[in-house]
């Protein structure tokens, strides 16, 4: 064990270069997956974020009229309760902008938020003191209830009180909190405004919030007992915990986990192929020195044993290395990755990843080690040996060929040794094609995401907004169809109806939806079959032919409001709401039975390039009566955080690909110094020579590129239809990058391939004789 000790630091010594590219390029693809995990914990726990970020509450208790202090003194006292947050009185009203209207809690706050459970500035600023007469008074709105209002800072909403006048508020901020979130139609929205514009929105009467932060979460159930018992149950109306807020926002954490987490666990394989390769590659490059080893009584075993204890000193170094810079200074890289690393360390399973991904990722390389060491055993060790064998490949037609047009020495040499036809250069093309073809795969789930947003009428979102009348019966009316359909940028305008139906066995629920008619049908995205024409003809989401069990072409029974309604599925449509368990059918099919039936909305499908926002405010001075105008909510609200993992990754991918782009190089480089003596003793210059080996990184590259972005399109496209469909929504909406985008890869990568060789390229061709001489030997 001393001698191989003594001869791997002596080994060290002589190849300072390569020991240290082994360690530098360990530790920065180990410090690019910890980034990329961070950034993933990131974004797939979003309300985990905001909660930590905030000081959140663990438990609200929402109460008529203000507690009794003493009971709020015990509260404060529990064992269990780290901290309070409040109380703070509330009040419910509505708010209104532009034509759209929402149900709200005020809040009253102080000008300084609270320690615990502040909320989070994203946008604007925090209320101030001293508004003055004249000038609205001020309301800080959480972004959720934000977005449906389509409300920005510096806007001015109307709110009403049950008691109170309405009153004009400027917004002066967008916040989020840890709270269940705000969904039209599911309950009422979070606001915060000074007491004194609570008092004139609410004179008389109000409710308190009172926030309880736990010091160990699992003792919220217990902790709601005593603190309704402390309060009063007669006056504790509702109780909301972390639990419900955190499965609130998480409904597609899961489905973002998965995806995230099958590119990480690709992202590392490509990342273990990668640094073996260099492994591989600095093996080869130390035959000769193994050859002397042999001679002088080194068995197979020491040298297998010597090259696996030193490459795995490297890959526990780097990973060392790269675990306390990711921790260290990670938090001061500027952007969304700084700040995904600052918070990590108090995010779900963090301990686990920075131990195992490390870890994972020696593990992976010390198995890449272990074969290429056992091959280093095997050489044998006289060295000429391995000179008398034929290591060139006969020229081939094509080769002969190309001399016969005369091209270009350095094309046709570079060629010839890219592909000389043995199986070790296809191998270094599919290395290289690896993390290739993953940054093609991360494009189409970045390009799927990009269509959700520019083009929804794609992605079954034909209809940018959906007006309402509050009116009964005013749904119907001629007068609205037309005054909708005259508003500048609506290109059409549908009648609708929504219905929450029972499916056979009243096991569950569906939505069905009426929409458009038989003579005018709404656009529906039908990916599969076609869509409804006739009597009783219906198109169904994925999701709900995953619930019934059925295929395109059956019929389906579903009871609605009491009554039996069968109905024919003529095709599958993209459905991202309700996890795609919705079925939809033209106004006509349902009023066949109840004649009486009256549209409850209209959906309007807007002109390319018209501004909802714009088309929403003129919608509401259009019509006489109250009009409730929404804008049609997209999975892109919610996916601008997993775009920026997406670019993380790519970015992992590229430097993976860059790392076994220079073993490729120095392999080739290597492998080609005994061929100098015969390029020079035909002619060619040193730059000629300088050409064949960037011409030979060139065309490895451009192969490896093309193999890469096709296989790489043609993955990413079955992926995301595969997570479209277990999702709910449907396979179909995969949008493979546009062929510029492609070939910007390709052009990119052999770029990239060209510029990495020249140095390598310089360094042979100023190589002299003598030492290209003594390779052969």
């Amino acid at each position: 064990m001393r001698a191989i000790l003594r001869w791997a630091h002596a080994d060290l010594r002589a190849h300072r270069g390569e020991a240290l590219f082994a360690v530098l390029a360990s530790a920065g693809v180990i410090v690019s997956l910890l980034l990329s995990a961070a950034l993933l914990s990131y974004a797939v726990n979003p309300w985990q974020r905001v909660f930590n970020q905030s000081q959140g509450a663990h438990v609200w208790l929402h109460t008529r009229g203000a507690p009794d202090p003493s009971s709020l003194g015990s509260l404060a006292s529990l064992d269990e309760v780290a901290a309070l947050s409040g109380p703070f009185r509330t009040a419910d009203a509505t708010v209104e902008a532009a034509g759209a209207r929402a149900p709200v809690v005020l809040r009253g706050t102080a000008p300084r938020p609270s320690a615990v459970a502040r909320p989070l500035v994203t946008e604007g600023r925090w209320l101030s003191a001293g508004t003055t007469g004249g000038r609205p008074g001020e309301i800080v709105l959480e972004s959720t209830l934000a977005r449906a209002l389509w409300a920005d800072p510096g806007e001015t909403v109307t709110v009403s009180g049950g008691d109170g006048a309405p009153l004009s508020l400027r917004i002066v901020g967008i916040a989020e909190s840890a709270e269940p979130l705000y969904r039209a139609g599911q309950g009422a929205g979070l606001a915060w405004v000074l007491p004194g514009e609570l008092d004139r929105v609410a004179p008389t009467g109000a409710g308190q919030s009172l926030g309880l932060r736990l010091k160990d979460p699992d003792d919220t159930d217990y902790v709601v007992q005593r603190a309704v018992t402390l309060l009063g149950a007669h006056r504790v109306e509702r109780v909301t915990n972390w639990q419900e807020a955190r499965a609130d926002r998480g409904g597609d954490d899961q489905l973002l986990g998965q995806m995230f987490a099958a590119f990480g666990l690709a992202a590392l394989f490509a990342a273990a192929v990668a640094v073996s390769g260099a492994v591989r590659a600095r093996v080869r490059g130390q035959l000769r020195d193994i050859a002397v080893l042999k001679a002088i009584g080194f068995t197979p075993g020491q040298v297998t044993l010597g090259f696996l204890v030193q490459h795995l000193g490297f890959a526990v170094l780097g990973a060392g290395l790269a675990t306390t810079a990711t921790l260290t200074l990670g938090r001061w890289i500027p952007g969304r990755i700084g700040e995904a690393v600052v918070l990590w360390p108090e995010m779900p399973w963090h301990r686990a990843i920075v131990a195992g991904l490390p870890g994972a990722a020696v593990l992976l390389i010390g198995t890449a080690t272990g074969l290429a060491a056992w091959r280093a055993g095997r050489v044998p060790p006289v060295p000429t040996a391995r000179s008398a064998l034929l290591t060139a490949a006969p020229i081939t037609p094509l080769g002969r060929r190309a001399i016969a047009l005369r091209l270009s020495p350095a094309l046709v040499l570079g060629w010839r040794s890219a592909f000389s036809g043995r199986g070790r250069d296809l191998w270094s093309i599919t290395r290289l094609a690896l993390p290739i073809a993953l940054m093609t795969v991360a494009l189409v789930a970045w390009s799927t995401l990009e269509q959700f947003r520019s083009d929804p009428a794609q992605m079954g979102r034909a209809a940018a907004l959906t007006v309402r009348a509050e009116q009964p019966g005013l749904g119907d009316d001629p007068a609205l169809a037309r005054a909708l359909s005259s508003v500048p940028g609506v290109e059409d305008v549908f009648p609708g109806v929504e219905f929450v139906a029972l499916v056979p066995g009243q096991t569950g629920t569906i939505t069905l939806r009426g929409l458009g008619s038989r003579t005018r049908p709404y656009p529906h995205t039908v990916v599969e079959g076609r869509a409804p024409t006739g009597p009783d003809e219906a198109v169904a989401g994925q999701g709900l032919l995953d619930l019934l069990g059925v295929r395109v072409g059956e019929w389906v029974r579903m009871t609605v409001e009491g009554r039996p309604r069968i109905l024919h599925i003529v095709g599958r449509s993209v459905e991202p709401d309700q996890g795609g368990r919705v079925i939809s059918t033209p106004l006509d099919s349902l009023r066949d039975d109840v004649p009486a039936m009256s549209a409850r909305f209209h959906a309007l499908v807007l002109r390319p390039g018209a501004d909802p926002r714009e088309v929403a405010a003129a919608v509401s001075g259009s019509a006489t009566g109250a009009l409730e105008v929404r804008e049609t909510p997209t999975p892109a609200d919610r996916l601008d955080t997993p775009r920026g993992v997406i670019a993380a990754l790519i970015a992992v991918l590229a430097f993976i690909a860059l790392v076994e782009l220079l073993t490729l190089i120095s392999t080739g480089v290597r492998a080609r110094v005994r061929d100098l003596l015969a390029l020079r003793a035909i002619g060619l210059t040193p730059r000629q020579i300088g050409s064949v080996t960037v011409t030979a990184a060139a065309l490895t590259t451009l192969v490896s590129a093309l193999l890469g972005t096709a296989a790489g399109a043609a993955i990413g496209r079955w992926l995301v239809d595969e997570e479209g469909r277990s999702s709910g929504i449907g396979a179909g909406i995969a949008h493979v990058p546009s062929p510029l985008v492609l070939v910007a890869l390709i052009a990119t990568a052999t770029a990239v391939g060209a510029t990495a060789a020249l140095a390598p390229a310089v360094r042979t061709a100023r190589r002299r004789l003598t030492d290209s001489a003594s390779e052969t030997f």
